[in-house]
This record gives structure tokens, C-alpha cells and sequence, in this order.
């Protein structure tokens, strides 16, 4: 059902206010971090964050994934500078390895703590 507009006025206007860039802080302190809430990334970095580092066919067996699929999710998390690469050879073979940044250990660990909170306020919700 469509929202009245008198409606859109007091959400409006209960809303925090903007920054200057009409970003509301409130709300994306509330967001979850795109960027590791995917059911890939969030793999990638859990892992990570348990071995000091895994090369990427390491990854893909404990992932059960294909090379492309890991290839694209590591790569944006590599943007993202939550996990570094390094690509070597081992002989004539190719040997990537990936490691968990510290940036990257932060940001796991915010979304681990948002992901409690919500879990904690949902819990409380079904006691009603």
C-alpha cells in the first residue's frame, strides 16, 4: 500500500538530520556493511580472520566455490581494503595468497556486533 504523503512529512520529520552531504547518520550506523553481508565475502573474511593467511585454492575448497566466483568477491574485497593478495610463483606454478588486512578485521568485527544487536533485539521481540 502506498504511503501517504502526510505520513512521508512526519517520518521526515522525525528523521535525525542530514550532514551536508544529506547523509543521516543515525541510518547508516544502523546499515549493515554491504560490502561483507554478501554470503561469499562473508566467508572470505571469516575464514581469514581464523588462519593468519589461504591461498585462494585453499579458499575455494573450504568455500566450495568456483575460481570466478572467488575471483570476484576476493577482488571486491581487495577494493575495499579489507583483504590484501599476493601473487607468486612456486616454481612454474602460480601461488595467490590472501590475508585478512587490519582495516579489514575492524570492519568483520562492527559487523559481527551489529549482527549480535540485532539478533538480541529480534530475541526480544518474540517474548511478546
Amino acid at each position: 500500500m502506498a504511503e501517504s504523503s502526510a505520513a512521508r512529512r512526519r517520518a521526515d520529520a522525525a528523521a535525525p538530520p542530514a550532514d551536508a552531504r544529506g547523509r543521516h547518520p543515525e541510518a547508516e550506523s544502523r546499515a549493515l556493511d554491504g560490502v561483507i553481508h554478501h554470503r561469499m565475502r562473508l566467508g572470505i573474511v571469516s575464514a581469514l580472520a581464523a588462519a593468519d593467511c589461504l591461498t585462494f585454492n585453499e579458499l575455494k575448497a573450504l568455500l566450495k566455490t568456483t575460481d570466478g566466483n572467488l575471483s570476484v568477491h576476493a577482488r571486491k574485497l581487495e577494493d575495499a581494503e579489507y583483504v590484501t593478495c599476493t601473487k607468486r610463483f612456486e616454481g612454474r606454478r602460480p601461488r595467490t595468497e590472501y590475508r585478512l588486512t587490519a582495516r579489514g578485521r575492524r570492519e568483520l568485527e562492527r559487523y559481527l556486533d551489529h549482527m549480535e544487536a540485532l539478533i538480541r533485539a529480534t530475541r526480544g521481540t518474540l517474548q511478546r
